[in-house]
């Protein structure tokens, strides 16, 4: 850790959370949630094909033995949940992975099962590999419920998909796409990463100006978090491979904001932009939210926790307990917090948002001045009518935060603590 990062991260904890001690995940399984009005529910398909030595989520290579295993304690996995939120509206099932479809059949049979077990009138949201993404598949995804997709593209340059391992080319990821905006569905998201190797400030705009001539609804993109270069770097032979200095990702930033508003969209989230009239994407910022699946997470306000990430043992577990590998409590403040960081990350804070789910009397000024007066001052924050509204130097300072904070329990499927 930097000199530095030993001073500034404690401080800011303490500013944001009101706590100066580490967050500590241990082994314990909290109660079940019993209040939840409004809820997400996720749920992790952890499977691949083709394992991208980029990507720093759980997945395992495809086994038809270890899916079934998988399948079996999904389904008990929902029936333990089901006495609990039977009362709850549910905004959003959101599918990721590893590859949801790595086997459609089961799939479908999985979103049936949620969609009968919770009565689910929602949108269905979920994450597409081009390689899988067929008409009739395509049509098959938006017949069994799915209403938003998101692609990953991850490159529109073939050089630069092979460098990363990823095994499709351009015009596959282009071709998929095209198909996408054909059938129909409320939204289609496409993802492009940045901050690659050998990836130049061109390469970047050809990607962008790729994606968006495709007519997708809205455009992400992410960076390859530091955490990941050395795999990379192992897998592909690729020396020296490091994360390129804060003035070049930065310029990318800046050519994705310049592009996409030439192309009439906006700005909706740190990495995302959006066209005016589409509803927009998103997988992570439902303030509660019920995780199902090997490595998923679940916020429920008085707790948050993680599932074990290994799949046999995932499996092991249930039906007799749930597969809770860390878990931690969450008190009034620490909720606050987390609501703030992911208004943040939409680049808006509403006052009326914050005391509709915390209570009249409370305000976003009152709970948290000392954090956002410094900011404003920064210029990383506005202040407008009704509550804040996020610069671009203050999403550009989100992203380099977010760098720094990934990764935990891929080691270990019952670890003893983590500290945060």
């Amino acid at each position: 850790m930097l000199p530095g990062k030993i001073f500034w991260k404690p401080l800011i904890q303490k500013m944001v959370t009101g706590h100066w001690r580490q967050f500590r995940m241990v082994p314990e399984e909290p109660l079940f949630p019993d209040s939840l009005r409004r809820v997400g529910l996720y749920f992790h398909v952890p499977f691949c094909k083709n394992l991208c030595p980029f990507c720093p989520y759980n997945r395992v290579e495809y086994d038809d033995t270890l899916f079934a295993q998988y399948e079996t304690a999904l389904y008990a996995e929902m029936d333990l949940y089901l006495p609990y939120l039977k009362e709850c509206e549910f905004v959003s099932l959101y599918i990721g992975g590893g590859t949801p479809t790595v086997n459609l059949p089961g799939l479908t049979r999985i979103l049936e099962r949620f969609q009968n077990t919770f009565s689910l009138s929602c949108d269905i949201c979920i994450e597409l590999h081009p390689r899988d993404m067929d008409s009739r598949s395509l049509e098959e995804l938006r017949q069994a419920g799915v209403t938003m997709i998101s692609v990953g593209v991850e490159s529109a340059n073939d050089r630069i998909l092979q460098n990363i391992g990823r095994n499709h080319d351009r015009k596959t990821a282009l071709d998929a796409l095209r198909r996408a905006v054909a059938t129909g569905f409320t939204s289609v998201n496409a993802d492009l990463m940045f901050a690659l190797p050998g990836q130049s400030l061109r390469d970047w705009e050809d990607d962008v100006n790729s994606v968006i001539a495709e007519g997708v609804d809205q455009l992400s993109t992410y960076p390859l978090f530091s955490f990941p270069y050395s795999d990379l770097g192992r897998s592909q032979k690729i020396s020296r491979v490091k994360r390129p200095g804060g003035r070049h990702i930065r310029s990318m930033l800046e050519i994705t904001d310049s592009l996409s508003a030439l192309h009439g969209y906006h700005r909706c989230a740190v990495w995302s932009w959006l066209k005016p009239s589409a509803k927009k994407f998103s997988s992570i910022t439902r303030h509660h939210y019920i995780g199902f699946g090997p490595s998923a997470a679940s916020m429920t306000g008085k707790n948050f926790y993680v599932n074990t990430f290994d799949v046999s043992a995932y499996a092991a577990a249930l039906p007799e307990k749930r597969p809770v590998a860390l878990s931690m409590p969450v008190d009034v403040r620490l909720e606050m917090a987390y609501w703030l960081y992911w208004r943040v990350y939409e680049l808006k804070i509403r006052d009326d948002e914050f005391a509709a789910l915390f209570g009249e009397g409370n305000s976003v000024d009152a709970r948290f001045s000392s954090l956002l007066r410094p900011l404003q001052l920064a210029g990383m924050l506005k202040k407008e009518q009704g509550g804040y509204r996020i610069t671009r130097s203050g999403a550009y300072w989100i992203h380099r935060l977010q760098n720094e904070y990934r990764g935990a329990c891929k080691n270990e499927a019952w670890p003893q603590e983590v500290s945060l």
